[in-house]
Formats: C-alpha cells, structure tokens, sequence
C-alpha cells in the first residue's frame, strides 16, 4: 500500500509499505476512505518536535472495513466506520468516566499499540485499527460521499473543539472568546454556538478564516493581541470580559491570552496540542479564581453524540477542509498547512 512517511524537517514522501494485517484477535483492517493532515502534525514536520527515525503520519481517517479480528464484535466487513485519533478499549475505569483519550490501553497511528504491536499510520490506503471495538465508531449506511469530510472532522478536530467547549463549561448563558484560527480553533467555534451560547467571538487576523468563523457562529471577530486583545474584548462586551475561553493553539501565548479574556471566576477549555513551553500563570489563576480544565480530547466519548447532528446537518464542520488532493500529493497538503495557504488538508487515497 501506499503511505505517508516523513523524513525529516519537511520532507514528506509517499512511499510504497506492506499492507496491514490482523495481528490481534481485537485488530480490524479498514480500507481507507478518506484521511487528513493535523495541525499537530506539523510539529515534527517543523523540526519542533525531532524525529529520529522515519515516521508514519496521519491520525484522522474514515472508511471500510475489510477484515475482523475473532474477537471483534460491534464492526464487521462492510461497515464504513470512523476511527477516534487515539485507541482505546472503551470500557477501563476512565473510558467508563468519557475519558477515553486516557485509556488504559490507548495507543496511537504511527507507533507501538498496547500490545506492543506495530500500527501504520492514517495517511494511507489501508489501516489496522487496534481495540477496533473500542476505537470504531458505524456509521449509518448509506454514506454520501459529500458527507465524508465532516465525519471525518469528527475523527479529530470537531471532537477537540467540542472538548475545549465543554472543558470551559459552554452554555446557553455563555458568553465564549476562541483563541486560535485553526481547524481546532474553528471547531471550537462551531461547538460553542452548538451548545447554545449567544455570543462568540473569534480572535482571528485572517479574513478567509474570519469569515468560516462567523459561518460556524462567531457573533464577533478580533483581530488585536495580547493586551490590545483584551481591551477589544472589553469594547465588545461593554467593559466586561467573557465567561469562558477556548485555548486552541498550544503556545504560552496563547494561553496567557485565553485566561486574559476571561472574567474572574471564568473557566478557559485548552486543548492546543502543547508545544512552546505553555505554562499555567498559578498566581493569576488563584487571585482570579480561574478554572482551567481540558486536555486531549476523548473523541470516541464524543463522536455518537456528534454523529447525529452531522448526519442531519445541523453542523458541518467538514467545512475545514479547504484543501482537497490525492494521497500522492501529501508533501503540498503539509506544505500548503505550514505556509497557511489552507486551514486543513483533506487526502484521499
């Protein structure tokens, strides 16, 4: 089959790898639907996070599934599935409490499962899926074809923003400030509106993003930083500040900016992928009586919740996906990421 594999410091090939097989009586072999690249996949595409050995990328996929483990018994051939970015057993003590993202036994694509065992990563043809039980999530048939990107949103992206949103305790009563313009950060925005909250405001500098905000339910975009940010808050909200704010980038930064945003007593859901050195002000966070809750997202606690809204429409957050190629062009998908020419790169095998 056909993979993705990085090298090094932007050096993306599609490479030719043997094609998976069940090597566990939990293992299903899923054929490959459609994948996508991740804003934290660039990461170690940057060089911020070094690579020491070739690495197969990818961690969001939908598709088929072709072959099932003896052991397997909630997918069978035939089902056009969702596989959560992360691998869990779906039934330990903290994927009972929603947790699944913290499994136990979770594992991920492009590295060693619980048992030790290989898996490839989701930018290819075909995956094995660890835990497929667990993991796997049917959908409904028949599946239009149109409807692919925002399951797959679901695999990832949309579950995190939902996470960052629930995490900051969005409700109808809230008023919510995004920080981050990104895939994630826009899902966060299409996850506030989703949960009620009449007034969002989207902290964005770029107008194709701004405008996919405000689509996704942003009442309000600001584009200053810092502490010109925070008074742009207050003008909007009459001096006040807001109720809650979704951290979705990973820097210090940005998370200095989202406990800025918010009122004493408020609550910041983050759930930017660490990098930079993102550290918690503790001083501030005590004198402000601040909340900060969130983390990796348990997608496969959230996507049978999702699902639903997805299928009829009420969301569609497969409109991230502003960049469409066939899995054989990966290299300009990470290149068109990095050089912010598209907000997130859908590939199809």
């Amino acid at each position: 089959m056909k993979a993705t594999i990085l090298h090094g410091v932007r050096e993306i090939r599609v490479e030719e790898r043997p094609d998976p097989v069940i090597l566990a009586p939990t293992d299903a072999i899923v054929r490959v639907t459609a994948a996508c690249v991740c804003g934290s996949d660039l990461w170690p595409y940057r060089g911020v996070r070094p690579i020491d050995a070739p690495q197969a990328m990818g961690h969001e996929l939908v598709g088929v599934v072709e072959q099932v483990g003896a052991e397997v018994r909630s997918v069978k051939p035939g089902d056009f599935v969702i596989s959560a970015f992360s691998f869990s057993d779906n039934t330990c003590q903290s994927c009972r409490a929603g947790f699944t993202s913290a499994c136990d036994h979770s594992s991920f694509f492009g590295s060693k499962d619980a048992a030790g065992l290989d898996t490839p990563g989701a930018q290819g043809e075909i995956a094995r899926i660890p835990l497929a039980d667990g993991s796997l999530v049917v959908v409904p048939a028949p599946v239009d074809d149109a409807l692919v990107p925002s399951l797959l949103a679901l695999a990832d992206v949309m579950s995190t923003g939902h996470h960052a949103a629930v995490s900051a305790g969005v409700g109808p009563e809230s008023t919510v400030v995004v920080v981050g313009d990104g895939a994630v950060g826009l899902s966060g925005v299409l996850a506030a509106a989703r949960l009620g909250a009449p007034r969002v405001i989207a902290m964005s500098r770029h107008a194709d993003r701004a405008e996919l905000a405000r689509r996704f339910g942003a009442t309000d975009v600001v584009a200053e930083r810092g502490e010109d940010g925070v008074a742009a808050i207050r003008d909007l909200l009459g001096g006040e500040l807001a109720d809650s704010a979704l951290e979705c980038v990973g820097t210090e930064e940005s998370m200095n900016q989202a406990i800025g945003a918010v009122r004493g007593g408020g609550r910041v859901g983050y759930v930017g992928v660490p990098a930079g050195g993102s550290r918690l002000p503790i001083g501030v966070l005590f004198s402000r009586n601040i909340m900060v809750g969130g983390g990796m997202a348990p997608a496969r606690h959230y996507i049978p919740e999702l699902l639903p809204d997805v299928l009829d429409g009420t969301i569609e957050p497969g409109l991230v996906f502003d960049l469409e190629l066939p899995l054989e062009e990966a290299a300009e998908a990470y290149a068109a990421m990095d050089e912010r020419r598209a907000i997130k790169s859908l590939l199809r095998p």
